[in-house]
């Protein structure tokens, strides 16, 4: 393998996340045809790693292959964001409930660095959104639910595309700093045991989610 492609396992690993960070950052963008040769030749790997990592990719929702193996980015709906909200208006609050009668020593100094973050900028990278996850995964993982930090990881996998357009209906200042500020009375609730707080926090958070406000612009058409 080349430079980038030795930080990875498999080729199939390094394509998956090379693909998937064009698609969550909309470089690739929804409804786009996927040229697979040009994509492999520019990745420097065959077509086979390739196809693994867009039959994983079918999987997660972010592509459709159909049967002569052509790829196409799935579209964005305004019902899938708003299932996305639904569900997470359920399971958040549910993760930093149990964070608050869980949370470690090792969890809160995570959730301490992660909440060192500040409002995500108008164009962020993968990287800006990589670090806004890193706040809320730490959240998950203070809760010590495997089952559901695994679907709370998978929920925000399908979610990160719908940021972007939440974005577009950016709110001002004060909201911005609000949703800064939901962070860390997040962590002050999980590391003092108040879970009922934490969990009402985290349900107001979401409702301002930039996933809501992606419902709403997607409705508007």
């Amino acid at each position: 393998m080349t430079g980038s492609q030795e930080r990875y396992s498999t080729k199939s690993e390094f394509a998956y996340i090379c693909l998937r960070d064009k698609i969550v950052s909309h470089e690739f963008a929804p409804g786009e045809t996927l040229n697979q040769a040009v994509i492999a030749r520019d990745l420097g790997i065959s077509t086979t790693p390739l196809r693994e990592a867009l039959r994983r990719l079918k999987s997660e929702g972010l592509v459709e292959l159909d049967a002569h193996r052509d790829a196409r980015v799935t579209m964005l709906s305004a019902e899938e964001a708003r299932d996305l909200v639904e569900i997470r208006l359920g399971l958040d609050p549910l993760a930093a409930s149990l964070a608050a009668e869980r949370r470690s020593k090792e969890d809160i100094i995570e959730m301490r660095a992660a909440a060192e973050l500040g409002a995500l900028p108008d164009r962020p990278s993968v990287a800006d959104l990589a670090a806004h996850r890193r706040f809320h995964r730490a959240i998950y993982h203070a809760s010590h639910n495997e089952i559901l930090i695994s679907t709370l990881d998978a929920l925000w996998d399908k979610a990160d595309r719908y940021r972007l357009v939440g974005l577009q209906d950016r709110p001002d200042r004060p909201e911005r700093d609000d949703t800064v500020d939901e962070h860390r009375q997040l962590l002050d609730f999980v590391i003092a045991g108040d879970g009922d707080a934490a969990a009402e926090v985290m349900v107001r958070h979401i409702r301002g989610s930039l996933g809501a406000r992606a419902t709403s612009r997607l409705a508007r058409g």
